[in-house]
């Protein structure tokens, strides 16, 4: 079994008197978090092909993270770790929820190592809701949860209020009924599910009144399968030549796109567009080919293809337009909110990311110190270390990969052989690691 780790701490009391001295300057939050968007899945990385002319804009404004990777590029531990900064193994989610509430750890089939998943994220582990609630933040939360059920969702884990939450991974359709099986939008007979949530979204930004910053965190469903655009979005790639599911798919990013589009406009409405940070980015790579990375949702998942997304930071008047090339990963989210907030993310226990604060003020390259580890728990190909522009593939067979990312983005040449040195050393890295997260006795390398 992955060990269970210890109880929840209290977060520290932030003083009163430290609290107003931070009002004021504590800029309001959005976080757009999308599904299965690729890196490449954007206008101005695939120009003629995918259209998104608002998050385009947005990446023209803001400071562009090239190199951002998820820990474990799927849905349910990708949103466990941006809560929690904890990488996934650490919170012994290593897979997608996919058991009942009856059940606390779930199985892969084909998972050579048989290493159990939770089918809950423990409400033990601080949230960033949680930690920005004590300093003053309301936490507003809409869309895809997929970390657990009813007694460990969105409000049990510091958000003040959920709209558009199931227990379900996906929906049925974006076309009502969206959830067969639960209440949520019941009574809606026509809408598009992306823009109904965005209705939520706008809304709760219009008639925001009260006196504390908030933070918005947005959780698309899109672009998750069933692969369903909208209707009028669908037929208008038809007829620039699309076909099939990737008709669908450009239709449904092109929704995505217009809720980024109309929740901006929301924030310049209201007034407040220059105090408020805006954050985008996916949790896995995409279902279709994403040149010129290797990889994706549904294969080599650890390559560039599937772990490396899209990261936008925009934050008005202390971030750059630049493309920033520093290595980040998505456990740096939630000690950068704790520090943006007036917080020390060194308070937080276990917490495996390492805040950005400095590189979103100066446009730094981010010293991290180590590695970073990829990890997932479906197939042979199960483990990535990434030091500097080099990366290692570990299989649980044994066998050993290594890339040179900064010639080889789409990872095509395998040159293990060429440098077994550098190979045995990122293999003791990764050792060494696993050792650390207590999960060596899954590992391809316990010989």
């Amino acid at each position: 079994m992955i060990p269970t780790y210890s109880c929840k701490l209290l977060v520290p009391l932030i003083l009163g008197c430290c609290q107003i001295a931070f009002a004021g300057s504590r800029p309001n939050i959005v976080l757009l978090f999308v599904d299965d968007l690729g890196w490449s899945d954007l206008g101005y990385r695939n120009p003629g092909v995918v259209e998104t002319p608002h998050i385009d804009q947005l990446a023209r404004e803001a400071m562009d993270f090239e190199q951002c990777t998820i820990a474990t590029p799927t849905c349910s531990p990708s949103r466990g770790t941006l809560l929690t900064g904890k990488h996934p193994v650490r919170l012994g989610l290593v897979r997608h929820i996919s058991g009942g509430p009856e059940e606390e750890f779930s199985y892969w089939k084909t998972d050579p190592a048989q290493v159990p998943s939770r089918n809950w994220m423990e409400l033990e582990h601080i949230t960033y809701a949680e930690a920005l609630k004590e300093f003053g933040y309301y936490n507003q939360f809409i869309g895809k949860w997929h970390l657990g059920h009813e007694p460990y969702h969105p409000v049990e884990q510091g958000f003040d209020s959920q709209i558009g939450t199931t227990n379900r991974g996906h929906p049925g359709s974006y076309y009502p009924d969206y959830f067969p099986d639960s209440e949520v939008f019941e009574e809606e007979e026509s809408a598009y599910l992306t823009d109904k949530l965005t209705d939520a979204a706008v809304g709760f930004i219009e008639s925001y009144d009260k006196p504390q910053p908030f933070m918005l965190s947005f959780w698309y469903y899109s672009v998750h399968s069933p692969h369903i655009g909208r209707k009028d979005y669908v037929e208008h790639f038809k007829k620039k030549g699309f076909e099939g599911k990737y008709a669908e798919y450009l239709a449904m990013i092109k929704s995505v796109d217009d809720s980024v589009g109309r929740i901006r406009g929301a924030l310049e409405s209201k007034g407040i567009a220059d105090e408020t940070i805006l954050i985008f980015l996916s949790d896995q790579g995409s279902y279709f080919e994403n040149k010129p990375l290797r990889g994706g949702k549904m294969h080599d998942t650890l390559f560039e293809g599937g772990a490396r997304v899209p990261f936008l930071f925009y934050w008005p008047g202390v971030t750059e337009p630049v493309k920033n090339t520093s290595i980040v990963q998505s456990t740096d989210l939630f000690p950068t909110l704790v520090e943006i907030a007036g917080g020390d993310p060194g308070e937080y226990p276990d917490v495996d990311g390492v805040s950005l604060l400095n590189v979103l003020r100066n446009n730094t390259q981010l010293e991290r110190g180590r590695p970073i580890f990829g990890y997932r728990a479906y197939e042979d190909l199960y483990a990535s270390v990434r030091n500097g522009d080099w990366k290692l593939l570990g299989y649980r067979s044994g066998k050993l990969e290594l890339y040179k990312i900064d010639t080889d983005i789409g990872e095509s040449s395998d040159v293990s052989s060429e440098f077994p040195g550098r190979t045995e050393e990122m293999k003791a890295m990764l050792v060494d690691w696993e050792r650390e997260m207590g999960v060596m006795q899954y590992s391809g390398f316990n010989k």
